[in-house]
């Protein structure tokens, strides 16, 4: 799928100890936040470039309650209606609602009025206890991130699920993650797909100092795609982990690639540099010795690539085209867009 990670502030209080992305909301050098025109611009060359959904992502930023979200999801789905936005997770929720005042229940059925389609799953990482605790002391516990998760699968908002690997968790901290993630799914059936990404070192308290190996993170992959039977696909993170490990990746279990993402800052900041466009995405999965798909949010299939002499020619549409972490971004009003089919 084709899709844009648009990041509206780094502004944060919760300090995670692996982000490059954030800053604190002291720091106003370094600190800022998008304003709804530039959001909106964002928006329209998503669609321009054949994108069909973006994830809302950004810092907890201590003024931005539901009200923010309302008056920001309210007008995408105002100005692009045709845009699915799977944005935020349990920990955003946490947030809003409390610098709002409400419980989680109504921040979700607030948001999801507003434009809310699903969830992405953000803030995860890991949800036992000491691993959280060392990367991310500042947020919610792994307990309360699934009981938000849990309250908006009961009201009908669907969404994914995460794993940071490469903290310093060990392995059957990992193994704990999938199995509280599994024992929720078994009560809602609402997380669609499973995604663990790796890492990244640089720009971070953490420094590098741990990291997982291609070779952990295909057995994930693998134990994932066996030990979560209830949840239906499982997504290899090419951006984190690279093209070849993605490709790799589905040969051990994995039946989705992800997006070519036309926007994203957040790992980027961090050091994943990784690029890839349509065409190369389509190459990859051939290879692969699978058929390439683009799909929905939903995961409905749009458009099947059976055939490579019928492979879509938009050699401008690449991952990172609005990007300002990654050299060759652009985020520009005078970014040139293509048409697509």
């Amino acid at each position: 799928m084709r899709c844009a990670n648009i990041n509206y502030t780094n502004v944060c209080v919760t300090a995670c100890k692996f982000c490059a992305f954030y800053a604190a909301p002291k720091d106003a050098k370094k600190g800022w936040s998008r304003d709804l025109d530039d959001i909106l611009r964002r928006c329209a060359e998503t669609v321009e470039l054949g994108g069909t959904q973006i994830m809302f992502q950004g810092g907890h930023h201590p003024e931005y309650g539901v009200e923010y979200y309302e008056e920001h999801f309210s007008a995408i789905k105002a100005a692009f209606p045709q845009l699915v936005i799977h944005s935020l997770g349990a920990s955003e929720v946490e947030h809003m609602a409390k610098i709002s005042g409400v419980s989680a229940e109504e921040a979700i059925r607030r948001i999801h009025a507003a434009g809310l389609d699903s969830f992405a799953g953000a803030g995860a990482e890991l949800l036992p206890e000491r691993p959280r605790k060392a990367i991310a002391p500042l947020k919610e516990s792994g307990e309360r991130w699934l009981e938000i998760m849990e309250i908006a699968h009961r009201l009908g908002v669907e969404s994914t699920s995460t794993m940071l690997m490469g903290t310093g968790e060990t392995n059957a901290e990992r193994i704990e993650h999938i199995a509280m993630i599994r024992d929720t799914q078994d009560r809602t059936g609402g997380f669609r797909a499973f995604i663990p990404y790796t890492y990244q070192p640089e720009n971070n308290h953490l420094k590098g100092r741990t990291q997982a190996t291609i070779f952990e993170y295909l057995r994930m992959i693998a134990v994932a795609r066996l030990f979560l039977d209830n949840i239906a696909h499982i997504q290899g993170s090419w951006l984190t982990v690279g093209k070849e490990a993605g490709q790799l990746s589905l040969h051990f279990g994995a039946d989705d690639l992800g997006s070519i993402m036309l926007e994203e800052n957040v790992v980027s900041s961090a050091g994943a540099k990784h690029r890839s466009n349509r065409q190369e995405i389509i190459d990859l999965i051939r290879k692969a010795g699978r058929t390439p798909a683009q799909r929905a949010t939903t995961y409905e299939h749009l458009l099947v690539h059976e055939d490579p002499a019928n492979d879509p020619a938009d050699e401008r549409v690449v991952s990172h085209i609005s990007s300002t972490a990654i050299e060759g971004g652009t985020a520009h009003p005078e970014l040139k867009l293509i048409a697509t089919n």
